[in-house]
C-alpha cells in the first residue's frame, strides 16, 4: 500500500465517521428542542440505526458484493444520503422524522462495511495496517464535536446545522469515491446463502457454554449502552454543561488511548476480568451521571472519560475473544453474528427502552428527572455484571492463548 493510497483511505475513514458523528450525537437534543419530541420519539429515532444494522448485511452480501464495485456504491449511497440528511432539517413532525432517519440509516449502514472492504482490499497485512487507517475515523468523529461547539457555536435549538454538516461531508465523500482504488465485486458468480450473511455458520459456537454466556451478556450490555448514545448529549445540555458536544469527544479520545492499553491489561487479567472491568465501569459511569449535576461537573466529565474503558474493555476484548473461539473457518461469520446481536438486537431493545424510560421521567421536552433515568441503565449493567461473573467459566488455557494472540 503506497502512501497515496493510505492517504485516500484515511480521508475516506475521516469523512465516513465525521458524517455519523455530526448528526448522531446531538439528534436527541435536536428532536427535543426543535421538534418538541418526547422520549419515545427520540428512542425510536435512535433505533433506526439498529434496524439498519440488522438489514445492511443482506444488502451488502446479496447485492453489493455481487454486482457493484465497492467504491462506486459507497459514493452513490452517500450522495443519496446527503439529500435525505438535508431534507431532515425541513421536517417538523417527529413521526415523519423517524421514517426519514430510518431511510437514511438504511443508506448509511452498508457504507460501514463497504469502507472496510475498500481498505482491506488494498492491504497486504490488514492486522498491522488497518488500525493506522481506521484511527482517522475516530478523529473525524472527534472533529464534529469541536466544530459544532467551538467553530459554529451551535445552540440546542439550532442543531439542524449538524445534519447539513453531515450532508456536505457526504457529498465530499461521494466525490472522493470517484478517486478511491477500485474494489470490484468479489462474489459476482458465487451463490450467496442467507445463512452466511447472518453468520449462521457461527451458531455452532453457542453450544459452548462460556461463549453462550458471553453472547447473551453482549446483547444485554448493549441495552445500557443505548442509553448513553441516545440520552447523554441532551442530559449534559440540561445539566448546564457548556460545550457539551465538544466535551463528549473526550470519550472518543479516551477510547483511542485505552485501545492501546488492551494488550497490557489482557496479559494480566484475561478475558473474564477484562470484560467484567468494562461492565463495572458502565455501572460507575451511569452512577456518576445520576448523582452528578451542575454543582458536580467533575462527575459528568468522569462519566464521559470512562467511555474508553467501557467500550474497549468489553467490545474490543469481546471481538478478540470471538475471533479466538471461532478459528479461521468461521471467523467472519462469528464477527457478523456478534455485530448483528449487539448493535442490531441489543441496541434496538436499548433504544426503545431508553425512550420509554425518558418519557416516564419527563417534566417537559427539555427537562427531565435525570437521576431516575440513569439509575435504570446502571441497574441493568449491574445485573449483567453479576450474571457474567457467576456463569462465565472459561478455561485457563484459552485465556493464555488469547492473551498471546493479542501480544
Amino acid at each position: 500500500m503506497t502512501g497515496w493510497v493510505r492517504g485516500q483511505l484515511s480521508a475516506m475513514m475521516f469523512l465516513q465517521f465525521f458524517i455519523w458523528g455530526a448528526w448522531y450525537v446531538t439528534m436527541g437534543t435536536y428532536l427535543a428542542n426543535a421538534l418538541q419530541a418526547d422520549g419515545v420519539a427520540i428512542g425510536d429515532a435512535y433505533s433506526a440505526m439498529s434496524i439498519a444494522t440488522i438489514i445492511s448485511p443482506f444488502f451488502v452480501g446479496m447485492i453489493a458484493d455481487r454486482f457493484f464495485a465497492a467504491q462506486r456504491l459507497l459514493g452513490i449511497l452517500h450522495l443519496l444520503g446527503a439529500a435525505v440528511l438535508y431534507y431532515l432539517t425541513t421536517i417538523q413532525d417527529p413521526d415523519i422524522f423517524y421514517w426519514f432517519i430510518l431511510l437514511y440509516s438504511l443508506m448509511y449502514a452498508p457504507t460501514l462495511a463497504l469502507a472496510n472492504a475498500i481498505s482491506f482490499n488494498q492491504m497486504r497485512e490488514p492486522g498491522k495496517q488497518f488500525a493506522a487507517v481506521r484511527v482517522w475515523g475516530t478523529v473525524g468523529w472527534i472533529a464534529t464535536g469541536w466544530l459544532i461547539d467551538q467553530v459554529f457555536h451551535v445552540t440546542p435549538s439550532d442543531l439542524g446545522i449538524t445534519f447539513k454538516m453531515a450532508a456536505i461531508a457526504s457529498v465530499a465523500l461521494a466525490v472522493l469515491s470517484l478517486f478511491l482504488p477500485n474494489t470490484p465485486p468479489k462474489a459476482k458468480d458465487a451463490t450467496v446463502r442467507t445463512s452466511e450473511i447472518i453468520g449462521a455458520e457461527a451458531f455452532v459456537l453457542l453450544k459452548n457454554r462460556p461463549f453462550l454466556v458471553f453472547f447473551l451478556a453482549s446483547i444485554l450490555i448493549c441495552i445500557p449502552l443505548s442509553f448513553y448514545y441516545s440520552q447523554t448529549n441532551q442530559f449534559l445540555v440540561e445539566s448546564g454543561m457548556e460545550h457539551a458536544t465538544r466535551n463528549m469527544t473526550f470519550g472518543q479520545i479516551s477510547e483511542a488511548l485505552f485501545i492501546l492499553a488492551i494488550p497490557f491489561f489482557f496479559r494480566r487479567f484475561g478475558v473474564k476480568y477484562m470484560i467484567l472491568i468494562g461492565m463495572l465501569t458502565w455501572v460507575i459511569r451511569f452512577l456518576l451521571f445520576g448523582f452528578g449535576g451542575p454543582d458536580q461537573m467533575w462527575m459528568l466529565f468522569g462519566g464521559i472519560i470512562l467511555h474508553g474503558v467501557c467500550f474497549d474493555f468489553f467490545f474490543v476484548t469481546g471481538q478478540i475473544y470471538t475471533d479466538h473461539k471461532a478459528g479461521e473457518k468461521i471467523k467472519s461469520s462469528a464477527q457478523g453474528m456478534i455485530t448483528m446481536a449487539t448493535y442490531g438486537i441489543g441496541m434496538w431493545i436499548g433504544t426503545k427502552l431508553s425512550g420509554y424510560v425518558a418519557k416516564n421521567y419527563t417534566i417537559s421536552p427539555t427537562e427531565h428527572y435525570w437521576q431516575e433515568i440513569w439509575l435504570v441503565p446502571a441497574a441493568i449493567a449491574a445485573v449483567v455484571f453479576v450474571l457474567f461473573a457467576v456463569f462465565f467459566r472459561e478455561k485457563q488455557l484459552d485465556r493464555k492463548q488469547v492473551a498471546a494472540a493479542v501480544h
